[in-house]
């Protein structure tokens, strides 16, 4: 993920880590700022939206976006000393898409990753999808036509109808709202999750549980 273009001031370096730190990596997955929308909600779920550390860095130099949260690890230069950003908002708000572009991957997490003939879960590389009314039966390749299926529930039904397989989908399948699509990343979270990010994943289903 990229917040435009940024120029790194060249005399910004990393101090030597105290006792107890860990020694920041140029280049480094380690320790990625979750960015927030100017409403406070994260950009994406699925994928979450995420900058590594670097690009926080020059996004908060620059003036792009304001610090929520940070890590105890810490970048300076002669003149000032900062704090990794851990949670960062713009400072404008960008629009979201209001409808999903139709592609592989977001027909898998408008299914949440399962299979629509027999439920099972797999990982996006172990799905394929089907075309439920096939396309030499006419069938398109459309959200309402196009469902995610393992790959032996897809051999199984191959070229046939759904009731001549008696295979009909799970769900009736159907083009999904951004706010679904958001609705579903949540359920799969990256493997990564600071602390400090919480407050803005899952406040709003904490309050709905309460």
């Amino acid at each position: 993920m990229h917040l435009g273009q940024f120029v790194y001031p060249t005399n910004v370096h990393w101090r030597s880590p105290r006792k107890g730190e860990k020694q920041l990596v140029w280049g480094s997955k380690e320790n990625p700022a979750l960015v927030l929308n100017a409403d406070f909600r994260p950009l994406s779920y699925f994928p979450l939206s995420l900058l590594d550390w670097q690009e926080a860095v020059k996004a908060v130099v620059t003036g792009r976006v304001n610090v929520i949260s940070e890590y105890d690890q810490v970048v300076r230069s002669p003149s000032f000393e900062l704090r990794l950003p851990s949670v960062i908002s713009l400072k404008e708000y960008v629009p979201q898409m209001r409808k999903p572009a139709f592609t592989r991957f977001n027909v898998f997490l408008r299914d949440r990753f399962a299979c629509q003939y027999c439920g099972v879960a797999l990982p996006s590389q172990e799905l394929t999808f089907d075309h439920v009314i096939p396309r030499s039966r006419g069938g398109r390749t459309t959200w309402e036509n196009v469902v995610t299926a393992c790959a032996p529930c897809n051999l199984k039904k191959g070229g046939r109808m759904p009731k001549a397989a008696r295979m009909l989908p799970k769900r009736k399948p159907e083009q999904p709202t951004a706010w679904r699509m958001q609705e579903n990343g949540r359920m799969f979270p990256p493997n990564f999750l600071h602390e400090s990010w919480r407050d803005y994943l899952y406040w709003d289903a904490e309050l709905e549980a309460s």
